[in-house]
């Protein structure tokens, strides 16, 4: 697994599929969620309609620099926030999205790329977004995929879906793959599959269990705050995909990105939830190509 420097602090893990004298497309994961799961499948047959196919670990997770010298606790941390003492929460977390942000776009220029696609998924898409916005130069068409403009209207997540999400999450290894279940809460109510949940938790898991992680990401995401300003400014060429089964980031997030971004493209896509499941890559990747093409 390479991994390179992309700046003093931080070094990045990242795997490459197909020939890189092809578009390059950045494919950029949500929180807390490693490079796998952007499925290997998927990005082959991505790369197999010519494309160069970059996906990573975001900072804090996988592979990639871990922040250890700076604990989150989520409970003081949404406490902070929810009581309005910003101050003592700017404190707690070292980063935000734009950080993030500069992680994906040091990556691509240490392969030598100049400008790419990027494909963001969820937190992904909102790190995605910022980087169309912070060095629209380098990025030659966002594709923002599930995700939304950081406005608390819009994308709210379902009571279930939430519950599941800032839930406490087993330690030990049969625990963790079990409880992978509970996120068919958001996923595909046509294909979701609990057997698939499993699987990419195990591996998971094994690559790089990582749990610390999650309150710096989920701190990055809430004080980054809305991009509502910055969307109505880019003018990147944009596609907004989006699924009608969407509980953890309702589909009115997707909605509200395309009305703010000029020109963008919305896609929302029935049978798919916080997901991506199988049997609708051929229509996610002909959505990908066209616009990337």
């Amino acid at each position: 697994m390479p991994v390179v420097a992309v700046s003093p602090e931080v070094s990045i893990a990242y795997e490459s599929f197909g020939d890189p004298g092809d578009p390059p497309v950045l494919l950029v994961m949500g929180f807390g969620a490693q490079l796998l799961g952007w499925h290997e499948d998927f990005c082959r047959a991505l790369a197999d309609r010519g494309r160069y196919v970059i996906r990573y670990d975001n900072r804090d997770c996988g592979l990639s620099t871990k922040f250890d010298d700076h604990p989150v606790d989520v409970g003081e941390f949404l406490a902070a926030v929810s009581s309005g003492d910003m101050p003592a929460a700017l404190e707690m977390v070292p980063y935000r999205l734009v950080d993030m942000a500069d992680d994906g776009l040091g990556l691509l220029t240490e392969l030598g790329i100049e400008r790419a696609h990027v494909v963001g998924a969820s937190m992904g898409g909102m790190i995605a977004q910022t980087m169309a916005h912070s060095r629209p130069e380098r990025v030659l068409t966002l594709t923002s995929m599930m995700s939304s403009t950081g406005e608390d209207e819009y994308g709210r997540s379902s009571p279930q879906a939430r519950a599941v999400v800032s839930g406490p999450k087993p330690a030990d290894r049969e625990g963790y793959v079990a409880a992978a279940e509970k996120e068919l809460v958001w996923a595909s109510k046509r294909y979701g599959n609990g057997a698939v949940l499993r699987e990419l938790a195990a591996a998971s898991y094994d690559r790089a269990y990582y749990p610390a992680g999650l309150g710096r990401q989920l701190g990055a995401m809430v004080l980054s705050g809305s991009r509502a300003d910055v969307l109505r400014e880019l003018r990147v060429p944009t596609l907004v995909i989006h699924g009608l089964d969407d509980t953890l980031i309702d589909p009115s997030g997707g909605e509200r990105t395309a009305e703010l971004v000029p020109g963008a493209e919305l896609r929302l896509v029935p049978d798919m939830g916080h997901d991506r499941p199988r049997e609708l890559w051929p229509q996610l990747i002909d959505a990908v190509v066209a616009h990337t093409g």
